[in-house]
């Protein structure tokens, strides 16, 4: 079995050591062990493999989206009002399809305004983003799927889902699919995150990365810094601590990353550790932030949480928020456990003026 590694450590490791793809084991055998002795996994990791065969088939339309003009044209707009590429449609077209004949009650589709009903008797509901970062298509920068699949075990009947069944602690799976240089399965099935890459001359996902972990320390944050001035004192206050470097509270040089495509930055966190932040901001509809809950942060902190890193909202764990309708938005910050929960003080002790605690020296709050 492959150690227990981040993600940069294993490609240094499997590059030194001269290992080749073939050796490791496809995604479908990986399934078969973790199905094996529990009946009740079954139906999660036969919808998971469909859902990944829709992935392939979108990993070919998008190495080819230069040859294919349609691709990166807006062709409308999605159901929370965002503009919707070729590409976008394309690939909610392929994962429905995929999973007309499994055992899935409902869809939910960041493409689409209401839940599809596939099998009024089934009881898992998978939500997707079909292709995050959808913006960048033209710009040849990665770009990947994101999906959840959620059990209705508590009896909700499939024609009349509540929203507080998608609770994020009722995932039975999640992960992503990134189409960069290399395509990459981020999968957990809550027994820890583990990373296949597709062999392009089968077809097929590998195991190549076993229980990866996040990076404990980090001097790298994302964020969006045009928008600065519409965010609230906390933020502000987190960030202005890391940019002013080792004269600053946090002694230390930060480096700042900013792609616009979800999967990329949580596949950078994956593998050197990190944070990302979306927070809710001042701008109208920007209250909560712009990341989806059913179908991007749920999922995402799902996979960051059971590599040991963090994921909320500033004010709590993003798994434990209550969902009311299936586009909602919810802040999202997530990254190294440290880190994140460095920027719920923030939220905690920071009064929303900017001024800390007169207890403590202005810059000296959250020093380590």
């Amino acid at each position: 079995m492959i150690p227990i590694l981040n993600l940069y450590e294993w490609g240094q490791q499997g590059l030194e050591g001269g290992r080749i793809l073939d050796s490791f084991q496809p995604l479908n055998h990986f399934l078969d062990d973790w199905v094996y002795g529990y009946t009740d996994r079954s139906e999660v990791a036969e919808t998971i493999l469909a859902i990944i065969e829709g992935c392939v088939k979108i990993n070919d339309h998008v190495a080819r989206s230069g040859l294919q003009s349609d691709n990166g044209k807006i062709v409308g707009d999605n159901a929370d009002g965002d503009a919707q590429k070729g590409l976008d449609v394309l690939s909610n077209k392929i994962l429905i399809n995929q999973l007309q004949d499994l055992p899935v009650a409902q869809i939910i589709s960041e493409e689409i305004e209401e839940a599809v009903v596939v099998d009024p008797n089934a009881h898992l509901i998978v939500a997707f983003d079909p292709l995050d970062g959808s913006s960048n298509i033209d710009t040849n920068v990665s770009i990947g799927t994101i999906f959840s699949i959620y059990d209705l075990d508590d009896g909700h009947p499939a024609g009349d889902i509540k929203c507080d069944a998608l609770l994020g602690t009722n995932q039975r799976a999640a992960g992503y699919v990134i189409y960069g240089p290399g395509t990459m399965l981020v999968l957990t099935c809550g027994d820890g995150t583990h990373i296949f890459t597709l062999d392009p001359k089968t077809s097929k996902f590998h195991l190549t990365g076993e229980s990866i972990k996040i990076p404990t320390e980090a001097s790298e944050f994302a964020v969006n810094l045009s928008n600065y001035r519409h965010w609230d004192e906390h933020i502000r206050t987190y960030i202005d601590d890391c940019l002013d470097g080792e004269k600053g509270v946090r002694k230390e040089n930060y480096n700042m990353r900013w792609v616009a495509s979800l999967v990329a930055e949580c596949h950078r966190i994956f593998s050197r550790g990190g944070i990302f932040l979306y927070p809710g901001d001042h701008r109208p509809g920007y209250a909560n932030g712009r990341l989806r809950l059913l179908y991007e942060a749920n999922a995402v902190a799902f996979l960051v949480e059971q590599a040991g890193g963090a994921a909320t909202t500033g004010h709590g764990r993003v798994l434990e928020v209550e969902p009311t309708e299936i586009h909602q938005r919810v802040p999202l910050i997530f990254g190294s456990k440290a880190e994140v929960e460095r920027v719920e003080r923030y939220y905690a002790e920071l009064h929303h003026t900017g001024i800390r605690s007169p207890l403590f020296e202005y810059r000296g709050l959250f020093r380590s």
